[in-house]
């Protein structure tokens, strides 16, 4: 596909079936990640693939996470956070991996992420798969960020779901560039 038509009519799938990605197709994927904007080349992300057997025991995580906080969690709930992970056949973790730079503040840092996260999603587009990006509280939870082995100068930027559209992608609603772009002048 066209780099700008996949830019230009991208949209997140939320409804994802089984097949994920190919080794082939995620090389493709990783490849795109990497090429995010990276003020001081310092490459401030990294990933977890998270699939088959992996993604049940994400949702037992999710669940006890979900105990712990709530221990009142009625049944439904329980549920709910067992199912979270198995919307999709394959779930990328990305997480900024922040690191002390004089001149690369941490905001930069978690942005160049949240860029790699963006390419990831749209390469996927690209390539005929679905992708939607995922955060709530299970992505900003310190007891999940643990079990995860997300390191205390780490944040979870969040759960990029994958797999095959289970319907056609739709257009995405038409937006005008006059609504969020204007020029500025010293006038």
């Amino acid at each position: 596909m066209d780099a700008l038509v996949a830019l230009h009519q991208r949209v997140s799938i939320t409804k994802l079936v089984a097949p994920g990605p190919d080794r082939g197709q995620l090389n493709q994927l990783f490849k795109a990640a990497l090429r995010a904007a990276d003020h001081g080349n310092m490459r401030p992300w990294r990933f977890l693939v998270i699939e088959g057997v992996a993604l049940e025991k994400l949702g037992e995580l999710f669940a006890r996470v979900g105990k712990a906080n709530k221990p009142d969690i009625t049944a439904a709930e329980l549920e709910r956070f067992k199912s979270m992970p198995l919307r999709a056949p394959m779930i990328i973790t990305c997480i900024a991996k922040c690191q002390e730079n004089p001149k690369v503040p941490r905001i930069e840092q978690i942005i160049s992420a949240g860029a790699a996260a963006q390419n990831l999603i749209n390469a996927a587009f690209a390539l005929g798969l679905g992708a939607v990006w995922r955060t709530g509280d299970m992505a900003y939870d310190p007891q999940v960020k643990n079990a995860l082995r997300v390191g205390p100068t780490e944040e979870i930027i969040g759960y990029v779901y994958i797999g095959m559209p289970a319907v056609p992608a739709h257009l995405p609603r038409e937006q005008n560039p006059e609504d969020f772009f204007s020029y500025w002048s010293q006038e």
